[in-house]
């Protein structure tokens, strides 16, 4: 018998091109972590003191259910309304508190999901870090730069590899493939080994999934790496990239480049761009 879980996607029905991984994750069941369920559970106790910002920021620390709110409020959206809710707060005003806690019951967990696979929950917990981490260096730097859309900054930086994150709960075998490929070869490419084993990149997949969601147009257009050339993206993937640089320390070659690069973007010394990193660091 295999110690995968039967949620797990079966090696046969692994897709072979975008359209048939988007289809796949389209509608797949996102679970969330387990302080957030338990968190949400306490606060249903007594919704009534409840409010859009206490709500908003517990969610805002967990990108699993910040991208399962932000995708059921698309989803739901007034045509009434004239602008997207952007926000995870946004969102749960438009929503209103009872209904959230009507239409959100009681979550699944990435810990219940993964609990047979150690590995894989180790591998979505260093995304899940990674995210967090990576979130708070983009409201750095959006925050220096006075950017008004600030918030919506933080929200791509913590969902930016959410496609990585799915694939870790639904493809856990591969998940696994992609990484130890990249641990035996600190030269290979994510974009390679992620076209050679999944025939698709992930950056690709989280386009077509937040269009498919219908994810407000600003968060889809921040989170697009390919749009280098505009600040706010610039915001996000540099932040992304010193988080996967600096997740085991303060030491990777490659982080001397990310200090100037992110000195360019917010006008800093190296220096001084490394004092205000540490200032938002754990």
């Amino acid at each position: 018998m295999s110690s995968s879980p039967p949620t797990a996607m079966p090696p046969r029905q692994i897709p072979q091109d975008l359209a048939g991984w988007t289809a796949a994750l389209r509608d797949a069941e996102i679970p969330v972590l387990a302080d957030t369920a338990a968190a949400l559970e306490l606060l249903r106790q007594n919704e009534d003191a409840v409010d859009a910002n206490r709500l908003g920021e517990l969610i805002a620390n967990d990108p699993l259910m910040t991208l399962k709110v932000l995708a059921y409020a698309a989803s739901h959206r007034s045509s009434r309304l004239l602008t997207d809710a952007e926000t995870v707060t946004a969102a749960l005003v438009l929503m209103g508190i009872t209904p959230f806690f009507r239409e959100f019951g009681s979550q699944p967990t990435v810990e219940d999901r993964l609990a047979r696979q150690p590995e894989a929950l180790a591998g979505l917990q260093r995304v899940l870090r990674r995210a967090e981490r990576a979130s708070r260096y983009a409201l750095a730097f959006a925050a220096h730069r006075l950017d008004p859309d600030a918030a919506v900054i933080h929200s791509a930086a913590l969902l930016h590899d959410f496609a990585e994150m799915l694939l870790w709960l639904h493809a856990p075998e591969l998940a696994l493939q992609i990484r130890q490929r990249q641990q035996a070869d600190r030269q290979l490419r994510s974009a390679v080994v992620q076209r050679e084993l999944l025939h698709i990149e992930l950056a690709d997949l989280e386009q077509a999934l937040m269009k498919a969601w219908r994810l407000p147009e600003l968060l889809t257009h921040i989170t697009n790496d390919k749009r280098a050339n505009d600040p706010q993206v610039l915001c996000v993937k540099l932040a992304v990239r010193l988080a996967r640089h600096t997740a085991e320390g303060w030491d990777d070659a490659a982080i001397p480049d990310d200090l100037r690069e992110i000195g360019e973007l917010l006008n800093l010394s190296p220096e001084h761009t490394l004092k205000l990193l540490h200032e938002y660091d754990d």
